[in-house]
């Protein structure tokens, strides 16, 4: 796992619209979370959690980067469907999650399987980590951000 005062791993991934969007494009605190699967039912609580909080992380001026190994289209749809506020960043072959450790062998229902971690990581303006949340509970994760951030 990264630690904090690591240098985070820097990338470029397309958004729910397509675009590119790169870590390097941000000036300050970002909030970088990997979920597995968009539309589930803790995917879904995590990002209506950081849509409902959305204010909050506006007003200090902290952008939010949520990226699954979904492709582009579903990212859209989850979007649309949640309204969410922030880029959702498709990582389709799982080399940035790989990167952050927050990819790897995943055990669910007796099924082996490649999957993302239910991790966080909020990197600051010098580029390296700051804080990291390991295998994250969904509710009420974007509120234990923003506290720790305080």
């Amino acid at each position: 796992m990264l630690n904090p005062g690591q240098q985070a791993p820097s990338f470029e991934l397309p958004n729910h619209a397509g675009e590119t969007v790169s870590l390097d494009d941000f000036d300050g605190r970002v909030v970088v979370y990997f979920y597995p699967r968009a539309d589930t039912a803790g995917c879904t609580t995590e990002a209506c959690g950081f849509r409902d909080s959305w204010g909050e992380f506006e007003k200090r001026g902290i952008p939010v980067l949520g990226i699954s190994d979904d492709p582009i289209s579903d990212l859209d749809k989850f979007r649309e469907k949640h309204d969410l506020p922030f880029h959702l960043l498709s990582d389709e072959s799982g080399a940035v999650a790989s990167a952050y450790d927050s990819y790897g062998e995943k055990n669910m229902f007796g099924n082996t399987f490649d999957g993302v971690f239910r991790n966080t990581f909020v990197v600051g303006s010098d580029g390296k980590i700051e804080h990291v949340f390991d295998d994250v509970s969904p509710d009420g994760h974007a509120t234990e951000i923003l506290s720790t951030l305080e």
